[in-house]
């Protein structure tokens, strides 16, 4: 105990200290307008359970590019789309680096994966392998007769429970589909809770984006680091040693049964290709290779998840727009037959409501932490090296400046009728994948299987919820992690609408 006090003298002192030379430094440089913190912490204390809900609120007062401190750590919060395009494209190159974290250190190899790497030489060189070799459009493709299995084995699934007129948790089964075609697509099969660990794939990984997103009291006081105040990073290093003893089995696998030629492989044959190559000034080693797993294997799993189950929460709850996508896939698809994923192409009304699903419900309601590598003027304000930048793209999905044609809190589809607006980080009002050189490279694969799956289930029933529930009472808050599922699971009864065999390819 002694130690901490002694500890948090320090503390306090370097903060004096810091303080002063900081005023000295900056002189009249313009720093952006924001909240007075508490000493040491900063604002830290008032970041609350989720913390784009209160950065939402003060962004009000002190507008769209705000300036607050997290322990000794300067902190910029960019709540507008103007703000976010001078950040994310003009500006670029001097916030494409990522801050050091402590769930970085532990949870993705020392930073290796190409989420939390810091840009430069490594970077660049798994960002290009990643894009050419893992998520270009010919390997996506490779999977489709894949994912078309699943999503039909999944259909039948719900038919048997509308037989049965047996209300089911979706969120579970959702969540159940999204980890069995992650692990195909990644690992080359499926894997059951069992052979990863007793808690299972998705509380594991809901705990490690959990804990990547927390607001660590040691990243912004260092010194506090060692002394782990908030427990999180004993948790990190638990759930660091679940994964890295399930990659490890994978790789092992792999090596002693490797594909033939001709025969389709899936992420980790194609990486293990690459394993112990020099890139550039890098030896690709087994951490490498297992930082991007780790990466490809939650990316595709939990946010595709959170999106799905989102975007039918707010279908039940709107019945009229519920029925207006029945009715755009009947037009298209017929009641004969289930969706295929070449239907979905062109389907005006189904992108509307994945955009204002992810309007209102972004997977990652802030994005990664950006971090300046150098001094810049962004809007008149001086922006120091080394802060971190924060975009809110929940605040600005609720910008009523942005979002005039109708309530910004309300579930209105239409309100992208006859808009150029997209979702792939051209425009600054809708950024759910982000944009500039840290946009989200599984964008591509995360639409396609979201359109996909929620098309399907939209077309293949209709939704009850239990006698007891109305769709106005379902809660759409979430926890803040890297995705934000809904809080409380979606327990509904399917009923069928189609007459069709989906476990037999067609």
């Amino acid at each position: 105990m002694a130690w901490i006090w002694l500890t948090l003298t320090f503390a306090v002192i370097a903060h004096l200290l810091l303080r002063a030379l900081l005023w000295k430094k900056q002189g009249k440089k313009k720093l952006p307008p924001g909240p007075r913190g508490f000493p040491i912490l900063g604002n830290l204390p008032l970041l609350g359970q989720n913390p784009h809900h209160y950065l939402h609120k003060v962004a009000q007062e002190y507008g769209p590019i705000m300036h607050l401190r997290l322990g000794f750590v300067p902190v910029i919060v960019v709540s507008s789309p103007e703000a976010a395009e001078q950040f994310l494209k003009t500006h670029d190159l001097v916030f494409a680096s990522r801050p050091p974290q402590e769930s970085a250190k532990h949870l993705c190899y020392e930073q290796r994966s190409l989420g939390f790497a810091p840009y430069g030489p490594y970077w660049r060189t798994i960002r290009k392998m990643c894009t050419l070799e893992l998520l270009s459009n010919a390997k996506i493709n490779s999977f489709k007769s894949m994912r078309r299995e699943e999503v039909g084995l999944f259909v039948n699934l719900l038919k048997e429970a509308s037989r049965d007129r047996t209300a089911i948790n979706l969120s579970a089964k959702i969540s159940s589909l999204s980890a069995d075609m992650s692990c195909r697509m990644v690992f080359g099969k499926k894997y059951s809770d069992k052979e990863f660990d007793e808690r299972g794939f998705k509380a594991v990984i809901r705990e490690s984006m959990t804990l990547t997103r927390k607001f660590n009291i040691g990243d912004y006081v260092p010194c506090l680091a060692p002394f782990d105040l908030q427990g999180l990073t004993k948790r990190m290093k638990a759930v660091s040693k679940v994964f890295d003893a399930f990659f490890e089995k994978i790789i092992d696998e792999h090596m002693e049964s490797k594909k033939e030629e001709g025969e389709t492989k899936d992420f980790v044959d194609v990486m293990l290709g690459i394993m112990g190559l020099n890139e550039g000034e890098y030896h690709i080693g087994r951490p490498h290779i297992k930082a991007i797993m780790k990466d490809m294997l939650v990316g595709s799993m939990d946010t595709s998840a959170a999106a799905i189950e989102s975007a039918m929460t707010e279908l039940i709850k709107h019945p009229s727009a519920m029925k207006n996508l029945q009715q755009e896939l009947e037009k298209a698809v017929g009641l004969n037959r289930g969706v295929e994923e070449s239907d979905v192409d062109g389907l005006d009304y189904l992108d509307m409501v994945i955009k204002e699903t992810m309007r209102l419900h972004p997977v990652a309601p802030l994005l990664l932490p950006h971090q300046a590598t150098e001094d810049c003027i962004v809007s008149s304000f001086h922006i120091p090296h080394k802060s971190r930048v924060i975009v809110n793209v929940w605040s600005i999905g609720r910008d009523p400046k942005v979002w005039t044609t109708h309530d910004p809190e309300e579930f209105v589809p239409e309100r992208f009728s006859g808009s150029s607006v997209d979702l792939k980080g051209h425009d600054f009002q809708l950024l759910p994948f982000g944009a500039g050189r840290r946009k989200c490279p599984g964008m591509q694969l995360g639409l396609i299987v979201v359109r996909f799956v929620v098309a399907q289930l939209v077309h293949c029933f209709d939704w009850e919820l239990p006698s007891s529930g109305s769709p106005n009472k379902l809660d759409m808050a979430g926890e803040l992690g890297l995705s934000t599922p809904t809080a409380k699971h979606l327990m509904v009864t399917p009923r069928c609408r189609l007459n069709v065999d989906f476990s037999v390819a067609e």
